[in-house]
């Protein structure tokens, strides 16, 4: 699939200013401000910027962490993982593989009985698609 470019003004008048800020500009969400509660709903959460299916809601977990967690995508073209050593830290950031919307990061202290992942998404960059 081809990867989704748009110049800069488009995706402002597309997304929230917070979307914008965080998907865009390689942002982070306040923690817990997220309404992308830990349910019992079957669906598929999408990018925000281009709606592409990234994560299953049955593999969301409650990590504690205030950004929604997850434990695998939803396949393996759906995320695009990079060397992030930005704010003095090594780690692995998270992008959207169509539009390369910045979405949060993958740790290794996920449940050791799935993946052993902890994809640390955030909310903002997530689109909740029930019945999926």
């Amino acid at each position: 699939m081809a990867k989704i470019h748009k110049p800069d003004d488009q995706w402002r008048e597309t997304l929230s200013p917070e979307a914008y800020r965080v998907t865009r500009q390689k942002g982070t969400e306040p923690p817990f401000s997220s309404d992308c509660q830990v349910n019992d709903k079957i669906g598929i959460y999408h990018c925000v910027c281009c709606h592409a299916p990234l994560f299953e809601n049955e593999h969301k977990f409650e990590a504690g962490c205030g950004w929604p967690s997850f434990d695998r995508p939803l396949g393996s073209h759906s995320v695009e993982e990079h060397d992030d050593t930005s704010h003095g830290m090594q780690r692995t950031e998270v992008t959207c593989a169509h539009c390369d919307a910045h979405l949060g990061h993958v740790f290794p202290d996920g449940p050791a009985a799935t993946t052993g992942l902890r994809y640390c998404i955030n909310g903002v960059a997530l689109e909740f698609h029930p019945d999926e």
